[in-house]
């Protein structure tokens, strides 16, 4: 089962391979999605400060029924938070919101806020909210600090001067747009390579050469990109609040051939995102 199992981080914590994403599910319907997902066998869950249901997934946390220590959980810092000091408000905030005694991962969520993406230079800030990190992880808050949607410039300026390397990279990363160069760099670097969005935003549903491949094994779509995330090494956050969608997702025991990754990695990649499209990192840039 795809729950028993779990990747070593670089400083030897373990984190479950398949994790649940939360993105767009509201906060008042997170505390119920994180208690579905543990019944079904869930054990690692995704949040994040804008989000805005932090609150909510430590509400489930707490209520699940399961001894905290056998649940991950991951939190993101707003990618607005430039300065030390605002990241280290931000974190101590993150902890109050979710009612937990420590967080098992923390990430900067993007290198430039939302509002800039991609564009102007906040290495310094980007170092100054590392730093904030790295205390928070020395003193036993957080289990395992990383970054997300960190391209290679981002990554060499945290490690030009930070004294605890990322232990994790989250990326957009599924059938159709994977960034392999940049997969490779991060885990050259040490880092476990996360992947959010595997399926899309759904988007991968109407390509009808993907549907072909998920009949050959048996499979729904949204369980062949998972498979495909799974063995490129990556961990994939597939996100739902919908019981029924967390099983199906979970069904992933089976290995897709060589010959069928091959053509699943070279698929032209999307270049629409549908309604999704207006959201930075579904924007192409």
């Amino acid at each position: 089962m795809i729950f028993e199992e779990t990747y070593t981080l670089s400083n030897g914590v373990r984190i479950p391979k398949l994790g649940l994403g939360t993105w767009f599910i509201a906060d008042a319907d997170a505390e119920k999605a994180v208690c579905d997902a543990v019944q079904v066998g869930y054990r690692h869950f995704d949040t994040a400060q804008a989000y805005g249901n932090e609150h909510g997934v430590g509400e489930g946390i707490r209520s699940c029924g399961i001894p905290r220590e056998e649940l991950f959980v991951t939190t993101k810092l707003a990618a607005e938070i430039k300065s030390y000091q605002d990241a280290v408000n931000a974190i101590d905030a993150s902890l109050k919101t979710m009612g937990l005694d420590y967080i098992d991962m923390m990430l900067i969520h993007c290198p430039q806020p939302w509002g800039d993406y991609r564009n102007g230079d906040y290495s310094e800030g980007n170092l100054e909210a590392w730093r904030a990190l790295e205390e928070a992880y020395n003193s036993g808050k957080l289990r395992a600090i990383g970054v997300s949607n960190f391209e290679k410039k981002d990554i060499d300026n945290i490690l030009s001067g930070c004294s605890v390397v990322p232990m994790v990279n989250q990326l957009l990363a599924h059938v159709s747009n994977t960034p392999f160069e940049l997969m490779e760099y991060s885990r050259s670097k040490g880092m476990l390579v996360e992947a959010y969005s595997p399926i899309a935003h759904g988007e991968v549903l109407n390509n009808e050469a993907i549907v072909a491949i998920a009949k050959k094994y048996g499979a729904s779509v949204p369980q062949l990109c998972i498979r495909y995330d799974l063995q490129l090494g990556t961990l994939p956050l597939p996100k739902t609040a919908n019981q029924e969608h967390m099983r199906d997702n979970a069904k992933v025991d089976f290995v897709i051939s060589d010959e069928d990754m091959e053509q699943l990695k070279s698929m032209e990649r999307i270049k629409d995102y549908g309604e999704f499209s207006f959201f930075p990192v579904f924007s192409g840039k």
